[in-house]
């Protein structure tokens, strides 16, 4: 199964993990204590640069009847829209800016150019996943329900279609969100199925027609002659949004080394378990500035998940002080290239989709789950010897004698991949061994084989050889023994012959 006692996985003790909360703490309140007119800055100009960028792509979008005129266009829009989406739409609505009390640029006010609406978003993804990241049971995102992200999660039929559900996903990606984000929301508020008057469901609607309306019927009719030009490039615009964003966050969610954990995990969890929860659930990509904004600063997907209300421009800073900590405690830092993530999960994605007695590994030791039973049997080298009165020394965070550094999961981490590889290494040789074993023994039982074969060939032989001799002794008593039948039955020939009546008489 997924993580269930996070302290054991992590091997770090509680005041070691409430030390780590404290510490984590600190840096909220230095960025909090820090956020000004800098930071303010930052937002602003951000929304203006988006707003100039669509309002640039739709004035190009009149000439679009000219292919250039409508690449350029669309290039221009899909670039406004993905910023609106993930550095403006997805920050603002998380209440990273606040603390500003400017009622434009709020969570409670601001409106995102996306098909879900921003209030269904906020109750669904505020609640339900940035408390309870990747728990099963309480972790809606975990596969947003159509695709099995972990082995934990029982095997359907219907799963082998999630690699095309997959990319149905990918290029519908609003749409999926606000589906998603409308169920969530009827859950959270007991709506009944068959109550279609809802506030959820009236919500969910005017959303849905306010978006399809301006981005299908308004914009392209502004544009008169080339409406269908403009309307190919608000679906165009659409689509890149969506695969963008859809690449973001499945890099930032399933990428090896995102753990997952059980709901027991968040009984009696604290403060510092939570945030180490975050820390180990969560997986960054490598970006330089441009991509970063891009990406709404979610290339820092650790840093969002551990300070999900602070403003994302601080993201960088808090990075360099998040990956300190890691080193400290020993903690694994998950990150890579942005190809790389998502390879990661694309292999979940596809490799999950199979029953399980097709699957080598297990949910406590696989490359896209893993839990603390992945240490069970496995003597750890630099843990060894280390025996403190309730703890099993496996679970021990050591300090290195000679350097003074802690050793925790990362160093346990490699040294079990060494152990388990060398254990993998023994049992191919002893495979190996058997094999030739078997081999050998099939070699010999062959040649056992052959030799009662000859055996018995050469007693078949000398069997027919007497049959054949003892054939000749009795041919000639049989012939005499014929010779007397027939001349005791036909004394004489010629009496015999002429007992019979002539045909002339």
């Amino acid at each position: 199964m997924a993580i269930t006692d996070i302290k054991t996985f992590a091997h770090l003790t509680a005041a070691d993990i409430e030390t780590l909360g404290q510490e984590l703490d600190s840096i909220r309140r230095s960025v909090e204590s820090s956020r000004g007119e800098h930071d303010a800055k930052y937002i602003r100009r951000t929304i203006a640069a988006q707003r100039g960028l669509e309002a640039a792509g739709r004035a190009v979008l009149f000439g679009s009847r000219n292919r250039w005129a409508w690449l350029t266009g669309t290039a221009l829009l899909s670039v406004a829209k993905i910023i609106e989406n993930m550095e403006l739409g997805h920050n603002i609505s998380h209440g990273q800016w606040d603390w500003m009390n400017d009622p434009e640029i709020h969570s409670s006010s601001w409106e995102w150019d996306m098909t879900g609406s921003s209030l269904q978003w906020r109750r669904a993804h505020n609640y339900s996943h940035h408390t309870y990241t990747n728990v099963l049971g309480k972790d809606e995102d975990l596969g947003f329900g159509i695709l099995r992200m972990t082995r934990d999660e029982q095997w359907q039929p219907i799963h082998l279609i999630q690699p095309l559900a997959n990319l149905l996903l990918a290029a519908t990606f609003e749409w999926g969100i606000a589906l998603h984000d409308w169920g969530i929301d009827k859950q959270l508020s007991n709506t009944p199925r068959w109550q279609l008057g809802s506030a959820p469901n009236k919500e969910f609607g005017r959303k849905i027609f306010r978006q399809v309306v301006k981005d299908y019927l308004v914009h392209p009719a502004l544009t008169g002659p080339a409406f269908k030009q403009t309307l190919k490039a608000n679906a165009t615009a659409n689509l890149i949004r969506n695969l963008w964003a859809y690449a973001v966050i499945f890099c930032g969610h399933f990428p090896d080394g995102a753990e997952k954990f059980t709901i027991e995990q968040l009984d009696d969890e604290t403060p510092g378990e939570w945030y180490l929860r975050q820390m180990l659930g969560s997986a960054n990509f490598e970006a330089g500035p441009a991509m970063a904004f891009m990406s709404g600063n979610l290339c820092y997907q650790i840093e969002h998940h551990l300070f999900p209300d602070l403003p994302s421009n601080r993201y960088p800073e808090i990075a360099a002080q998040v990956r300190a900590l890691c080193d400290k405690y020993d903690l694994p830092y998950t990150t890579g290239s942005l190809g790389k993530q998502y390879l990661l999960a694309f292999r979940t994605i596809h490799k999950l989709a199979l029953p399980d007695r097709f699957l080598t590994a297990t949910a406590d030791n696989a490359p896209e789950t893993s839990s603390e039973h992945k240490f069970a049997g496995i003597t750890l080298p630099s843990l060894s010897g280390v025996t403190l009165p309730g703890v099993e020394s496996t679970h021990w965070l050591r300090v290195d004698p000679e350097t003074g550094e802690r050793r925790g999961l990362r160093w346990a981490l490699h040294e079990a991949k060494v152990v388990l590889k060398e254990k993998a290494r023994q049992e191919k040789e002893a495979l190996r061994e058997a094999k030739a074993a078997l081999k050998e023994k099939a070699k010999h039982e062959r040649q056992l084989l052959r030799s009662a074969k000859r055996t018995l060939q050469e007693k078949a032989r000398q069997e027919q050889a007497i049959l054949r001799e003892k054939a000749k002794r009795d041919k000639p008593h049989r012939l005499r023994r014929g010779g007397g039948i027939l001349s005791n039955r036909y004394p004489n020939n010629n009496t015999a012959i002429d007992t019979y009546p002539h045909p002339s008489s």
